[in-house]
C-alpha cells in the first residue's frame, strides 16, 4: 500500500511544479509590460521611441477593429506555415537518415557545414531573383532557415542513441524502415523538437525580413511601413504580435513535447 501512496504524492508534486512553471511563463511578460508602463509614465524613457504599452494597446485595438492587423497576420502565418512545412519535414527525414547511414552523412554533412553559416537574410536578393516578388520567395526563405537547425538536430539526435538499441533491432532482423520508425525517430525526438523550436524562431525572423524587403502585406511590411511614416505605436504592435507568435509557438511545442516524449517531460 505504501508504494501507490508514494507514487500519488510524486505525481501531485510533478503536477504542481508543472502548473507553477506555466504560471511563471505567463506572469513574466506581464510583469515586464507593467514595468515598461511605469517607467514610460514616470518619464525615464523617451515616449517618442518607447511609447507606453497603454498607447500601443490603443493602436492595437484600432488596427484590430479596422481589420488591418488580422489581414497582415493571416498573410504572415500562411507564409510561415508553408515555409516551415517545406523546410522541417524533409529536414527531419534526411537528418534521421544521415544519422543512421554513415555514407549518406559523409556525402551531405560537408554541404550543410558550408551552407549553414551563410546569413539567410543575405539570400533574400537571390530568392527574389529566382522566385520573383510573389509568395514563393518568402516561403523559400523561411524553408531554408528552418531546414538547417532541424536537420542538424535530427542527425545529432540519432547519433546520440545508444548503439545497443540499434543492435537489438538488427538482431531481431528489423528492416531499415522499421529501424527508422521504431528506434531512430523516437530516440531522436527530443533533439528533433529542439531543432523545431529553433526553426520556428528563425522562421519568424526571416518572414519579417522578407516582408520588409519584397512584400506589400504581412507583419514585416506593416512594421516597415510604420517606420516610414513614423507611426511608432503601429511599429510596436507588429513587433509585439511577432513576439506573441514566438511565445505561443513555444508553449505549443512544449505541450507537444509532453505528449510526444513523456519520458522527458519531468526533467
Amino acid at each position: 500500500m505504501a508504494q501507490p501512496r508514494v507514487a500519488e504524492e510524486v505525481s501531485k508534486q510533478v503536477l504542481s511544479a508543472s502548473n507553477r512553471d506555466r504560471l511563471i511563463m505567463v506572469a513574466s511578460p506581464i510583469a515586464l509590460l507593467l514595468l515598461w508602463e511605469l517607467v514610460s509614465r514616470v518619464g525615464l524613457m523617451d515616449a517618442r521611441f518607447f511609447p507606453a504599452p497603454s498607447r500601443i494597446a490603443e493602436t492595437f485595438a484600432k488596427l484590430s477593429s479596422s481589420g488591418e492587423l488580422w489581414t497582415n497576420l493571416w498573410v504572415s502565418l500562411k507564409r510561415l506555415f508553408w515555409g516551415f512545412l517545406l523546410g522541417a519535414v524533409p529536414a527531419v527525414m534526411l537528418g534521421v537518415a544521415m544519422g543512421m547511414f554513415r555514407l549518406l552523412r559523409v556525402v551531405i554533412d560537408p554541404l550543410i557545414s558550408a551552407l549553414y553559416p551563410i546569413p539567410k537574410s543575405a539570400l533574400v536578393p537571390l530568392f527574389l531573383l529566382i522566385f520573383g516578388l510573389g509568395e514563393a520567395s518568402k516561403i523559400a526563405l523561411v524553408a531554408t532557415g528552418v531546414f538547417f537547425p532541424v536537420i542538424i538536430n535530427s542527425m545529432a539526435g540519432v547519433r546520440g542513441i545508444a548503439t545497443i538499441y540499434l543492435d537489438v533491432g538488427h538482431n531481431f532482423r528489423a528492416s531499415r524502415w522499421q529501424l527508422f520508425w521504431t528506434i531512430a525517430l523516437p530516440g531522436a525526438m527530443p533533439m528533433i523538437l529542439a531543432g523545431v523550436r529553433l526553426g520556428v524562431g528563425i522562421g519568424l525572423v526571416l518572414i519579417a525580413i522578407a516582408e520588409m524587403i519584397g512584400a506589400k502585406s504581412g507583419l514585416g511590411y506593416m512594421i516597415w511601413n510604420a517606420w516610414e511614416i513614423l507611426f511608432v505605436e503601429k511599429m510596436y504592435v507588429g513587433l509585439i504580435v511577432i513576439a506573441m507568435l514566438g511565445f505561443g509557438s513555444t508553449l505549443l511545442l512544449k505541450e507537444l513535447e509532453r505528449f510526444a516524449i513523456p519520458w522527458q517531460a519531468h526533467r
